[in-house]
């Protein structure tokens, strides 16, 4: 099965090439990498010109539909043709050690491979002490409400068959289309497990992640995924 390594990225100058480098690094399975530049007003593009030069399996494209984290990511989607998808955020806050278990995972027979860092054996390192809480609070409670099989429900860093994405339609706007990936999968009767991970904040760059802007529309996935589980039972 094909891996690809899809990776949004807006303004990560600065991150990128250590990102490239621990995947490399890293990830032992056979892979693609595909960065889509969306809509940078920093040196995003002249970066991954030149990453492209030292490592061969690494492409871009831009994102030509309006800026945000949902439209780059459904634009990296659509360029992945068959296999495996796994979505990598660009500034090194994601394990790319746990990339290979997570394919194994897939190649047992699983749809969704969440990297959770609330489960046993995952830690969360550094980050917004609000945005840490609501996270946790957030994950472990729909695990437990829901049925949903992670702890980690809004974490990005999931991998994915083509075709589970292909069966649903990605609508919300921002971070939040992470936890609407993974509720309408799992609505959807898609095998879903999780796997420990150690996530750690960035060490350089700015995070876009706006929790105020952002608390409503993961608020409306929760309260969603709580009411298709009630209509389910009765």
């Amino acid at each position: 099965m094909k891996l690809t390594i899809v990776i949004p990225a807006h303004n990560e100058e600065e991150s990128l090439p250590a990102t490239i480098k621990g995947l490399e690094e890293d990830v032992r399975t056979t892979h693609d990498i595909l960065v889509v530049n969306d809509h940078s007003s920093d040196a995003t593009p002249e970066v991954l010109e030149a990453l492209s030069k030292k490592y061969k399996n690494l492409k871009s494209v831009t994102n030509d539909t309006p800026p945000g984290f949902t439209n780059a990511i459904k634009k990296g989607f659509s360029q992945v043709t068959e296999g495996a998808v796994v979505l990598v955020m660009a500034d090194t806050c994601d394990d790319a050690r746990a990339i290979d278990r997570m394919f194994d995972k897939l190649n047992e027979g699983y749809d969704v491979v969440c990297a959770s860092r609330y489960m046993k054996g995952g830690i969360k390192i550094g980050g917004r002490f609000l945005q840490t809480v609501f996270s946790r609070a957030a994950g472990i409670s729909l695990c437990f409400l829901t049925g949903i099989p992670t702890h980690d429900a809004s974490n990005a860093f999931k991998m994915y068959r083509k075709e589970a994405l292909e069966a649903i339609d990605i609508r919300e706007a921002g971070f939040a289309s992470s936890l609407e990936i993974v509720v309408k999968l799992f609505q959807k009767g898609f095998k879903i497990t999780e796997i420990p991970t150690t996530w750690k904040d960035r060490a350089c760059g700015t995070s876009s992640f706006n929790i105020p802007k952002v608390l409503s529309n993961y608020l409306h996935w929760y309260f969603w995924a709580m009411l298709v589980r009630k209509e389910a039972r009765e």
